[in-house]
Formats: structure tokens, sequence, C-alpha cells
């Protein structure tokens, strides 16, 4: 870490464990992740709060590279857990672990991106009601069966919008798996 890492107590009898259990949750968090440049916890007793009254508040904020933090703060409100103070401190700690995990795993590109599925407008319906063709949102044209309509083919009309699943077939592109988009099939 660039700077010590700074400790804040409000309302806590401060013992020599309690500062030795956050030292060393701290020291485990940089050995994991040793691109913590500063960080800050701050524990608050138990008060008169209306909403936490009886429950210990730890919030911790590290700082990465980049000016990207990591924050954890927010006490489950009826939590009875939270009235022991070693809980408090080692699930704040256990977040903000998981959190850093999450953050480091974006940072380093391991997070899957799921690819939405695209949206196009029905433009025309074959009479017979067997296919029709869907205008995809840069404008070229894809060829859809009755049969691919996921909920009911007979909801369809021209300026229903609609997802789909495009492929290649034998004459061009055509949409597999079309839902209709709204509530009930209702055009949006």
């Amino acid at each position: 870490m660039q700077t010590p890492a700074e400790v804040e107590f409000e309302g806590v009898q401060v013992s020599a464990e309690l500062r030795t259990a956050i030292d060393q949750h701290i020291a485990e968090l940089e050995s994991r992740f040793g691109r913590i440049t500063a960080a800050r916890v701050a524990v608050r007793g138990p008060g008169e709060r209306h909403q936490t009254g009886g429950q210990y508040l730890v919030s911790i904020r590290l700082a990465l590279p980049d000016g990207r933090e990591v924050d954890v703060g927010r006490t489950p409100k009826a939590d009875e857990r939270y009235g022991d103070l070693t809980f408090a401190v080692n699930n704040a700690f256990k977040r903000a672990r998981r959190r850093l995990q999450d953050r480091a795993r974006r940072m380093q590109g391991q997070v899957k991106n799921h690819e939405t599925q695209p949206v196009g407008t029905v433009v025309r319906i074959d009479p017979s009601g067997e296919f029709g063709f869907l205008q995809a949102a840069d404008g070229h044209e894809v060829y859809f069966n009755s049969k691919s309509v996921l909920d009911s083919a007979s909801s369809l009309a021209p300026g229903t919008r609609v997802s789909y699943v495009e492929e290649i077939g034998e004459k061009g592109p055509q949409a597999s798996t079309v839902k209709i988009l709204g509530k009930h099939g209702l055009r949006v």
C-alpha cells in the first residue's frame, strides 16, 4: 500500500485484539490483491440511531490504481448478527474481499459479457401467415418463419417489435427464436 491504512473508531471500546484483527484483514487483502493504494476503515458502535440501533457499522473504502475504488458500508437493517462486533468486522472484510475479486476479474477481462439479442420490427407478413420479414436495426431485412415465433405468430403484425437470433440460411439472413417485445404481444 502506498499510504498506511486509516482506521477510525467511534463509540467502540478499542482493544488490542480488535486492532490486530483489522490489521490482519487489511494485510490479507493486500497480499491477495497487491494493487491497493490506500485503505480506510471506520468502525462505529451501536447507538441510538433510529434504523440501526444496536448494530455495529463497519465501512471499508479501498483505493485502487486509476482512481478506482471498492466501497463496503451498508449494514442490513434487521440483521441482529451485526450486534456482535467480531461478526460485523469479519463480514465487512469478507464483502470487501468479494468486491475486490470481482473488480480484479473485470480489470483482467475475465468477466463474461453476454451479448444482447438484436431487436427488429416486423415489416411485412405473407398473406398465408407462414412467414414474414423483419427490419433489423441497421436496416437490412431478415426472413422469419411463423414456426420461429415463440409465443403466438397470430399476434404479429407489421410494426410489432421483436427480439430474435439471426442466422444465415440457404437464401440469406433468417431469424430464429423470434420473441414479441412488450406485454402480451402488444406492439411497442
